[in-house]
């Protein structure tokens, strides 16, 4: 679906309610356009708003976004029942499964391509400084991107944890379990270090009890044989530390300012459902923390995150559906901005406001809720189509949670 068409959706869906056509238009673009190898990527377009594909960027990301699009998914076949979005859901399994396979380790690639893609050579040149690796999938050789960062695999295991909750039926859990497994196996076999097959170590999960936790809690609830044991003796140890880290990273609310979308979703995945109360209660009391810091910031995601671990609160609930109908007023160029004339700078600082900046008027990007609502100067190139999920993921899960009804009512 061209960007012209998604203008037509959300302009015809105006005079309806607004919300599920502009939802489903994204849902759409993505797996016409985003998803050329199961997993999720950006084109980049011969000419911004057209429909020849030049690219792909945005592949260093790619098991973050699906990830998310599995978790988009998986709340929109929850409320709908709609075959096709069960399809994304099977679709985005065998994506990250392609990115676990590619490795030939059972670690997580950032992304992976087939070498007889037009796009390889783009792809390669693009992340080359995260390192290109040869792989097989399906008997089919890829190159893969390694360098793989923590932020890779909380996506990965964010839209796990939602299909796992959402979606009981066999042939999805067991795809949950499978991939949970084969991953978890491998960090912890490496100390929770992440090990690319040559031996390098990209990064850790050392020092963050909020991670390894919400990784291996959804471990422990699709394998208990194998993880139970492990979860339970972390937690017995950790759960009570898991505050620390955040206290340290609401202390700049400004810089890196994703560590916060990592931060909600390792939240979701540690609070949603049942558990020890001990524990329960060290995870609670950082997420109070990182809510604490980041309420005020009119973030659709964050907003909807709380209420799913939290229950509905009226003004959230009400911040929720203002910022979801505010997104669909957002320009859908990607160029540079400078916001520096309408909204003061401050803390001597050029490129930062001291108050946040509305969401229609805030700068391009990937994932709007990701990047720092004070933000006064950026953006990206025109011709990157981005994929909404900014916009489909808070509003399935607005839709699951009852916080936005459903167009009929």
């Amino acid at each position: 679906m061209t960007k012209r068409l998604i203008a037509v959706t959300l302009l015809v869906s105006a005079f309806l309610r607004a919300g599920e056509p502009e939802a489903l238009a994204y849902d759409e673009r993505v797996r016409a356009r985003h998803m050329p190898y199961s997993m999720v990527m950006d084109p980049w377009l011969a000419e911004p708003g057209g429909d020849v594909v030049e690219g792909y960027t945005r592949c260093g990301d790619s098991a973050l976004w699906t990830g998310l699009f599995l978790a988009s998914q998986s709340y929109r076949y929850s409320v709908t029942h709609d075959p096709q979005a069960r399809a994304n859901v099977m679709e985005a399994l065998n994506g990250i499964r392609k990115l676990v396979d590619v490795t030939g380790t059972d670690v997580l690639a950032r992304c992976a391509v087939p070498m007889d893609s037009p796009y390889m050579e783009w792809v390669a040149s693009e992340e080359s400084a995260h390192g290109i690796r040869a792989g097989v999938v399906n008997g089919i050789p890829h190159i893969w991107v390694g360098d793989t960062s923590r932020d890779q695999y909380v996506g990965a295991f964010f839209g796990l944890t939602a299909a796992w909750n959402l979606i009981p039926e066999t042939e999805v859990q067991g795809w949950v379990s499978m991939l949970a497994t084969r991953m978890l196996n491998r960090l912890m076999e490496d100390n929770w270090l992440v090990r690319m097959p040559e031996g390098e170590i990209t990064t850790t999960f050392l020092g963050r009890p909020d991670q390894q936790l919400a990784l291996l809690r959804l471990g422990r609830r699709c394998n208990s044989d194998r993880f139970a044991n492990a979860y339970r003796a972390l937690a017995s140890f950790s759960a009570q530390t898991v505050p620390a880290p955040i206290i340290v990273e609401t202390q700049e609310r400004h810089d890196s300012y994703y560590k916060f979308n990592l931060g909600h979703m390792a939240f979701y995945m540690l609070l949603s459902g049942d558990d020890n109360w001990w524990f329960r209660t060290g995870y609670q009391n950082g997420f109070d923390i990182l809510r604490k810091a980041t309420e005020d910031h009119q973030n659709a995601l964050f907003d909807i995150i709380d209420t799913s671990v939290n229950g509905h609160n009226a003004a959230r609930d009400q911040r929720v559906r203002d910022t979801l109908e505010a997104f669909l007023r957002r320009s859908p160029e990607n160029t540079y901005l400078d916001l520096s004339d309408r909204y003061p700078p401050c803390d001597g600082r050029f490129d930062r406001t001291c108050q946040v900046i509305p969401v229609e008027d805030r700068l391009p990007s990937d994932f709007l809720w990701q990047r720092s609502p004070f933000q006064l100067q950026g953006g990206v190139y025109p011709n990157i189509e981005n994929a909404g999920l900014d916009y489909s993921l808070p509003y399935w899960m607005a839709r699951y949670y009852k916080v936005v009804p459903p167009p009929e009512e």
